[in-house]
């Protein structure tokens, strides 16, 4: 009798079988310096589509919030319209098409901050990201003057309206209730593009956050995921403004 071990079956695969005939996956999800897979995750792969899923999620929510207040301000509007076309007369159209030049560029910074990731150019992605973030800043001042001409000349939300037509009667019957309309014009335009500044301000600190990793060599062709989701947050934000700015600024 032969003591010789039978070999097993073709079908009975040892795990290392499995492993080295697996698909390789994708080198940016599974990598990357500064990358690992969560233990609540199965595989990198998972973990990326639940982080994307997550961000677009988070995004939607956004685009929710601001969807009921441009609502609100077409109720106001419609309620008060002769009020709310002198509140728009009262903004400054230079400073807010300057603005919004600003943050469109900002964007395209942005998007060129992750192509340059993903290109491994480490120094032109840090390059892109201080140019974005001070195109932020820029945009941050502007609307700081807006406001403190506003707050001088009495024009601020609800009570506290003091605009110099406060003094004035007018005998126009359409015109009625105008100052309780343009009060709260300034209202919506205050909150709206209050929020808004909020979000501008959370984006600089993303991006502060990504120049930091940048600058330590976490994001490269392999690896630049949370790069890529700030960018997209950025949009956002200014996409939001494209909105905002002919909202508040053009329509008349």
């Amino acid at each position: 009798m032969s003591d010789a071990i039978t070999p097993p079956a073709p079908s009975e695969k040892s795990p290392s079988a499995h492993l080295e005939h697996a698909p390789p996956a994708h080198p940016e999800r599974s990598r990357g310096t500064g990358f690992h897979v969560a233990h609540h995750f199965s595989s990198a792969e998972v973990q990326f589509d639940a982080n994307k899923m997550g961000v677009w999620l988070f995004l939607v929510t956004e685009v929710l919030l601001f969807g009921g207040m441009f609502c609100a301000f077409a109720v106001f509007r419609s309620w008060y319209f002769p009020a709310f076309v002198a509140g728009h007369d009262l903004l400054s159209k230079a400073a807010g098409s300057t603005n919004t030049a600003v943050l469109i560029t900002s964007s395209l910074t942005m998007a060129l901050a992750v192509r340059s990731a993903q290109m491994n150019r480490k120094g032109l992605t840090l390059g892109f990201l201080v140019a974005t973030l001070l195109f932020a800043a820029t945009f941050l001042v502007i609307k700081y003057f807006e406001y403190h001409e506003h707050w001088a000349s009495g024009e601020l939300p609800g009570a506290l309206f003091g605009h110099p037509y406060m003094n004035l009667k007018l005998s126009n019957p359409a015109l009625a209730h105008p100052l309780r309309g343009e009060s709260l014009f300034f209202m919506t335009y205050f909150v709206m593009t209050g929020i808004h500044a909020v979000h501008v301000l959370v984006g600089m600190g993303l991006i502060t956050w990504m120049l930091v990793r940048t600058s330590k060599g976490q994001f490269s062709s392999r690896y630049y995921s949370p790069l890529e989701n700030v960018g997209l947050y950025w949009h956002l934000v200014d996409i939001i403004w494209i909105f905002l700015f002919p909202l508040l600024y053009l329509i008349g």
